[in-house]
């Protein structure tokens, strides 16, 4: 049980899947079986999440950038039936905002790409700021409505928008994004710094998550069977980016960097939050 293993295995195996590995590696590396591995991995992913919605308030951002990355439960959308998709199988998002300055992640959600979903988050994000941001997005349409619902007239609000190369993506070969040819800024609430309208690094945040998170990493069969392990692999490597994993172009962690916190946390502060 994953209560009664050595603290050095807890450790080792919590680093690991933080910076990636997979389940069954982390078994051949440290000789936990991987059910063990798979119980400890959720108890601390929730752990996390309860520590990020605690310490993620009254933040001083002033620059928020936010986007929305693809993964699926068990199966991909296309595969999945009716009824898998009432016992949460098939696509899910993750809907992410970072602090352009300090690289913090304020908050998440995990649901579907859809117009409750993005009123949800973003009302979340609002709830968690001082200041009057300016908020960047992609075009998705189910943003407009949701910055209204959540920060009303309160926010300086741009759109970017890109233009593709070949519009009907579905011609394109199976994971070869089409060529961007043109963007586009608008603004659509309040006065955003024009030269600020830009989803740049929420985007490289996204890459973070694939490379750090082995649940949202491509062709591989280390996609999440469960909803609930998702949602707990998602809290793990949030903390971790936030607390615990040194920015490279801040030489501290996000969350020092936003004052969240005046010390570098460890895997193990992480894992006693669970306990």
């Amino acid at each position: 049980m994953a209560n009664i293993l050595q603290k050095e295995k807890r450790v080792l195996a919590i680093n690991a899947l933080a910076e990636g590995n997979s389940i069954r590696s982390i078994e051949r590396i440290t000789g936990v079986h991987r059910d063990t591995i798979m119980r400890l991995g959720v108890r601390v992913g929730q752990a996390c999440e309860n520590l990020l919605d605690e310490k993620m308030r009254n933040l001083n951002s002033t620059n928020v950038q936010v986007d929305e990355l693809w993964g699926f439960i068990g199966k991909k959308q296309k595969n999945a039936s009716q009824e898998d998709y009432k016992e949460g199988l098939g696509d899910v998002w993750t809907f992410v905002g970072i602090d352009a300055e300090t690289k913090i992640v304020p908050c998440y959600m995990v649901g579907k790409r859809d117009s409750y979903h993005a009123k949800a988050f973003l009302s979340d994000l609002a709830s968690r700021l001082t200041n009057r941001i300016q908020l960047s997005s992609d075009s998705l349409r189910a943003y407009i409505e949701a910055v209204e619902v959540g920060f009303g007239s309160d926010v300086d609000y741009g759109q970017i928008v890109k233009t593709y190369s070949v519009t009907d993506l579905t011609n394109q070969g199976r994971y070869s994004p089409a060529e961007v040819v043109k963007t586009e800024r608008s603004c659509i609430v309040g006065k955003p710094q024009y030269d600020k309208i830009s989803t740049s690094i929420v985007e490289r945040q996204n890459l973070t998550m694939r490379m750090h998170c082995r649940r949202l990493t491509r062709l591989t069969n280390a996609f999440s069977k469960k909803l609930e392990n998702f949602k707990a692999a998602i809290g793990l490597h949030f903390a971790y980016y936030n607390f615990v994993k040194i920015h490279g172009s801040l030489r501290t962690t996000p969350a020092m960097a936003a004052g969240v916190t005046d010390r570098l946390w460890t895997v193990e502060d992480l894992i006693g939050m669970s306990e």
